[in-house]
C-alpha cells in the first residue's frame, strides 16, 4: 500500500510539472522584454517638430492646395501588423530580406481643378537575398524593395490640418 501511495503521488507531481512545462513552451506565461526602439522622442520634442513644420504647411496649404492640407495619417494597429506580415512575405517572394519600413510623403492628383491632399505611404526596405555560393557586394539593407506593394489609404487627420497632439 505504501508503494502505491508513492506511485500515485509521483504521477501527480510529474503531471503537474509536465503541465507547467508545456504551458511555458508556448510563451503564454513568459513575458518578452519591452525594448525601446532607437529614435523614440519625447512629446515635447514632437511638439517642436510639429510647430517647426507649421510654416511649410501654411505655404503648401495657402499657395498650392488652396485649403487646409492634410498633416497626418492614421493606420490601425491591425493594418500595420498585417502589412508588416504581408510585406515580409512579399519581400521574401521577390528575393529580398526585409529590414524595415520607409514612410514617404505623397499627394493625390488634381481632380476637377481641386488639388489633392497630402498623404503618406510606407514601403518595405531590405536587401537582396544572397544565393549560396555567390560573392560580391550587396545593396544596403535599407533600400526600397522594388516591386513590393506600398501601404497607403490611412485615415487623414480630422480635420486634415490638425496639429500634434491630435
Amino acid at each position: 500500500m505504501k508503494n502505491l501511495g508513492s506511485l500515485i503521488l509521483g504521477l501527480i507531481i510529474g503531471a503537474l510539472l509536465m503541465y507547467f512545462y508545456m504551458n511555458n513552451l508556448d510563451g503564454s506565461h513568459i513575458s518578452n522584454p519591452v525594448i525601446k526602439p532607437r529614435g523614440v522622442i519625447t512629446p515635447n520634442q514632437a511638439n517642436v517638430l510639429d510647430s517647426t513644420y507649421n510654416s511649410r504647411h501654411t505655404l503648401i496649404s495657402d499657395s498650392i492646395v488652396k485649403r487646409p492640407d492634410n498633416r497626418s495619417n492614421w493606420w490601425s494597429l491591425d493594418d500595420v501588423t498585417n502589412y508588416i506580415d504581408y510585406a515580409k512575405n512579399q519581400s521574401d517572394s521577390l528575393g529580398y530580406n526585409m529590414s524595415g519600413l520607409r514612410i514617404y510623403l505623397g499627394a493625390y492628383p488634381t481632380v476637377k481643378n481641386q488639388v489633392g491632399y497630402t498623404t503618406m505611404f510606407m514601403v518595405p526596405t531590405g536587401e537582396l537575398q544572397m544565393v549560396e555560393g555567390s560573392k560580391g557586394f550587396t545593396a544596403s539593407a535599407n533600400n526600397d524593395i522594388e516591386g513590393a506593394n506600398p501601404l497607403n489609404m490611412g485615415t487623414a487627420g480630422n480635420p486634415p490640418n490638425s496639429n500634434y497632439p491630435h
